[in-house]
């Protein structure tokens, strides 16, 4: 078994992003940019963090970034999650699957749908909350 594994991340845990220290700190380091199969819908929960959920309809690819995260340390990333996040099977456009960082149902209702935005970077970006070399 490796001491490693690859964890997808599509908000606050990228580079350059408010969380991305929880990372760092662990010693995970990054892998690759890419998208997932369009098989997810984004949600903004109250501007402060994405949830993004696999759909059977109406599915777009996100982007995000796959981390290499020492396994040890997967539990203490998830303890410093926001409250509704989880972490589950994605499905990337190449058709790899890694496990990454999903929302619960619950914590997207009655919250803003931001899939047109392809991320959670494009959609900061397109409120001018960060530059686009962010």
């Amino acid at each position: 078994m490796s001491d490693t594994c690859k964890l997808a991340v599509n908000g606050t845990l990228m580079r350059g992003l408010e969380l991305n220290d929880n990372l760092q700190q662990v010693g995970a380091l990054f892998f690759e940019e890419t998208t997932t199969a369009p098989i997810y819908r984004l949600w903004s929960i109250a501007d402060r963090h994405p949830a993004m959920m696999r759909v059977s309809a109406r599915g777009q690819s996100i982007a995000l970034e796959i981390w290499s995260v020492p396994v040890v340390e997967l539990v203490r990333i998830l303890q410093q999650e926001p409250a509704g996040l989880c972490i589950g099977k994605i499905k990337l456009a190449d058709n790899r699957e890694v496990l990454g960082v999903l929302g619960e149902p619950f914590l997207c209702e009655g919250q803003q749908e931001i899939t047109k935005f392809g991320g959670w970077r494009n959609y900061l970006i397109s409120k001018g909350n960060i530059s686009s070399e962010s």
